[in-house]
């Protein structure tokens, strides 16, 4: 038997994933990070992206969508928090592509430096959010 790592993912609105993982990657704010049972504690913000979840005797990853949030490692547990979590099978592509066709049309008007700064953020998360349905969409995902 693999050995696992307990794992809570949490959006601001429920708990998107509770229990055991073999592996786990999350988008760090410094770059992915790859993450095994018995890992070295450790705290860091994460960026839009997808969390991949290696889960036991599961053939595929099991895909997250994450806008951004924290991560705590610690050797027996490891927890996402995030304001908006989205399993890749509840990923809307339509949704997300009206989303950054919205943010790339703000940034080309760029009215205001504020309103500049929310578009790159609300594109990012769009473009983050379409990566994330293409891991999940892809027929082996690890």
């Amino acid at each position: 038997m693999a050995m696992t790592v307990h794992v809570d993912v949490v959006s601001a609105e429920q708990s998107i994933f509770s229990g055991l993982a073999e592996f786990i990657a999350v988008p760090a704010e410094m770059g992915e990070v790859g993450i095994y049972p018995s890992h070295a504690p450790f705290l860091s913000r994460i960026k839009p992206g997808t969390v991949r979840l290696r889960i036991p005797n599961q053939d595929e990853d099991e895909v997250i969508f994450v806008s951004g949030g924290i991560l705590e490692v610690q050797p027996s547990i490891v927890t996402i928090l995030s304001d908006t979590a989205i399993r890749g099978k509840d990923l809307d592509e339509a949704k997300a592509l009206e989303a950054k066709r919205k943010a790339e049309e703000a940034i080309e008007r760029r009215a205001s430096e504020m309103d500049y700064a929310h578009a790159q953020t609300e594109l990012a998360i769009a473009i983050a959010q379409l990566r994330s349905l293409h891991r999940y969409k892809m027929p082996h995902n690890k």
